[in-house]
């Protein structure tokens, strides 16, 4: 945990951020013991790797084509509801990880997304305005995709293009979801070498944070530690734009008050 530029250890606390550490209100207890003094600083931390700022997730649900310029460049129109597909947990790495290219891949792709994670279980929420209580915090997504493998067969075969190993660098930082300002008025980005690719606002989402949470708490029991992907702006190579991916490429993206990453592409 970062104030100030300092970074303390949760150790103390718990081993993981995990879904149980959160449904046991671990925010607040995070709070309580570094305003007592209770967690010390890691002196080494620019030299340690960053993992997942969520260990574990059950399950990483996404949502497509939530922003109509990028739904444009897809060749698609605005979806009238939120397009769901799912996500394997075992893609989910740390923000700065290698991206790694699957053996014959001709078509992988970046998409930066803002990520809301589960803090309380969601299950038939009666509004939108339900949504607030159930989130814990907010960090940053990387949606990597091969498009080929989503989108080459007559089905559409989503998820197979999004689950492959290192296809979900997660944060650096879990930001709590009360300490961001306007999560609908956010700035994200992306470049690769250097050149710019996506720049958005998440206000431009077809579909708002707490519309997608209340909307997917009618067909999934969402629970503590669980990640939604939330869809991602214009600017990818899908739009044909832009070349996809190669080994080599240097790929940087962020969300304004949640942090940034970076991959290289291998």
């Amino acid at each position: 945990m970062r104030q100030d530029e300092t970074t303390y250890d949760l150790s103390p606390l718990v081993g993981d951020i995990d879904g149980a550490f959160l449904a046991a209100d671990g925010i607040e207890r995070t709070r309580a013991a570094l305003a007592a003094g209770q967690l010390p600083e890691v002196r080494d931390a620019a030299s340690l790797r960053i993992g997942p700022p969520v260990a574990r997730p059950q399950a990483v649900l996404c949502i497509g084509q939530n922003y109509a310029a990028h739904a444009a460049e897809s060749g698609s129109t605005p979806p009238a509801e939120p397009i769901l597909f799912l996500k394997h947990p075992g893609a989910v790495v740390g923000p700065n990880d290698d991206v790694l290219i699957p053996r014959g891949a001709q078509k992988v792709d970046w998409e930066v997304e803002l990520a809301v994670v589960i803090g309380r279980e969601a299950s038939h929420l009666e509004s939108p305005a339900d949504a607030a209580d159930h989130i814990a915090a907010y960090t940053v997504s990387n949606d990597v995709s091969e498009r080929d493998y989503q989108l080459s067969d007559p089905g559409k075969q989503w998820t197979r293009g999004k689950s492959c190993p290192t296809f979900n660098p997660l944060g650096p930082s879990l930001v709590p979801a009360d300490e961001v300002d306007d999560v609908q008025a956010l700035r994200l980005w992306s470049t690769v070498n250097g050149e710019p690719r996506q720049d958005s606002m998440t206000a431009d989402m077809i579909f708002s944070v707490s519309y997608l949470v209340w909307y997917l708490s009618q067909y999934v029991s969402l629970q503590p530690g669980d990640v939604i992907n939330t869809g991602t702006p214009e600017g990818v190579a899908l739009s044909g734009r832009f070349p996809y991916l190669r080994s080599g490429d240097v790929l940087d993206l962020g969300i304004e008050q949640l942090g940034t990453q970076r991959q290289n592409i291998t």
